[in-house]
């Protein structure tokens, strides 16, 4: 938590109690669900929830943008991004109902109102977002090609329409088939921490 705190400062009294309640609800959950690795929880703070974060030091989404993120498991990037943005709209999806069962709950238990969760295949998701958010649920080319249609045309935010993407490693071979404007930032640059020197956040434009 000390560190969601070093680089998000600027958290209110709301967004601290309830960052701070994510730690017991997982445990709770995760013992009888188990949607995060047991190795993980010990640094649960720093693997997910500050990962999930790094979106944010990219983009500072404008009230009303409405955000789709997919293959969510148990609310990541999600869950950190609705509470740190609380007038944006987030609906999470997952296609593995036991991991949208532990969501809807812990969204409940911290009563964010900005959340919807659908147990569902992105492919059968009706409507349009401002902006795709996933944790590398697969290569990229691939995933373009299930939400390019779901991207709403309208901007209301500094940066572009299109997907947001936390995904490590070396990209370059990926990347390099994916013909529509895109960057890549390197987390390491924002978290000093060991854990996020391959990680990266990335962008491409689809409108």
């Amino acid at each position: 938590m000390n560190e969601i705190l070093k680089y998000f400062p600027n958290l209110n009294q709301d967004q601290i109690q309830k960052f701070e309640q994510l730690d017991a609800l997982y445990r709770e959950w995760n013992s009888q669900i188990n949607v995060i690795s047991r190795k993980d929880m010990d640094s649960f703070y720093t693997h997910h929830v500050l990962h999930s974060l790094a979106i944010a030091k990219i983009i500072r989404f404008n009230p009303g943008t409405t955000i789709l993120d997919v293959g969510t498991g148990g609310g990541f990037p999600g869950i950190p991004l609705a509470i740190l943005f609380p007038e944006c709209d987030f609906h999470l999806v997952d296609s593995i109902g036991k991991k949208i069962k532990v969501v809807k709950a812990v969204c409940e238990a911290l009563d964010l109102k900005n959340v919807k969760a659908s147990h569902s295949r992105v492919e059968q998701i009706q409507g349009k977002y401002d902006f795709i958010i996933s944790r590398a649920v697969t290569q990229m080319p691939q995933f373009i090609s299930w939400v390019r249609k779901k991207i709403n045309k309208k901007h209301i935010n500094a940066l572009p329409n299109g997907i947001l993407y936390l995904k490590g490693g070396d990209l370059t071979k990926e990347m390099s088939s994916v013909q529509t404007f895109n960057t890549t930032y390197p987390i390491a640059d924002y978290f000093n921490n060991p854990f996020f020197e391959t990680k990266k956040v990335v962008y491409v434009q689809l409108y």
